[in-house]
């Protein structure tokens, strides 16, 4: 099957060229585009999470023998979660090569998370059924480098730290006000206050309300370690 220049250019990113191309272009195909004749990349992203947690999971493994469970677990969810996906694929370009649908072009889906981490998710599916394994494993180690050497060992979601925080001192779980939303409709910005029923408040500013969160729970936990 012929190979476009933005098929070619992706593979050329990530170190990769397919025995069956058609593998890569469906992972690529965003469901705004898809159609009776043409199969979107959702079924090959479900693939791809498990193959993503496995290569994972024996990779920390490997690095550290001596980890517990209760270790390991933080340093796998910053590692397969959808941001780091996401991360992962916009520093390869994967938003160029994205088959997306009209209103997705208009709302600016090269640059979303949810599109990108799924785009992730489904391109390491599609190396896997094309080259096994062993390929899969490949690419994730190449792709996700330094990342994995340098995962936090505390690497927990903010807003689930800072519950946890609040817990201990017998508090109600933070509260998230929205103090803001500005941009345009395809690529808003939200400014959210994280804040403790003791007062302590702290505000982060995001293109989604999840990172915006995440982001003020991650500032006021930093505050208070220090207080």
């Amino acid at each position: 099957m012929k190979r476009s220049a933005e098929i070619s250019a992706l593979e050329g990113r990530i170190g990769y060229e397919f025995k069956q191309v058609q593998l890569l272009q469906r992972a690529l195909i965003h469901s705004s585009m898809s159609g009776p004749n043409r199969e979107d990349n959702q079924r090959l992203e479900f693939l791809g999470d498990r193959v993503l947690g496995l290569v994972m999971a024996e990779a920390l493994l490997d690095k550290d023998n001596k980890a517990t469970e209760g270790q390991l677990a933080p340093r796998f969810n910053a590692l397969v979660r959808k941001e780091t996906c996401a991360d992962v694929a916009r520093e390869f370009e994967f938003g160029e090569a994205l088959k997306l649908g009209r209103s997705e072009r208009l709302s600016g889906g090269r640059r979303k998370m949810a599109l990108l981490g799924d785009a992730m998710e489904a391109v390491i599916a599609a190396v896997y059924m094309d080259g096994g394994f062993s390929e899969a494993k490949s690419l994730v180690l190449r792709l996700w480098g330094k990342r994995i050497d340098s995962v936090e060992e505390d690497a927990r979601d903010p807003k689930t730290s800072l519950q946890e925080w609040a817990q201990a001192r017998r508090m109600p779980p933070p509260a998230y006000i929205e103090v803001s939303r500005s941009g345009p409709d395809h690529q808003p910005v939200f400014t959210i206050e994280a804040r403790l029923e003791n007062g302590e408040t702290c505000q982060a500013t995001a293109g989604s309300k999840r990172l915006a969160e995440q982001a003020a729970a991650k500032a006021l936990l930093e505050r208070l370690e220090k207080s």
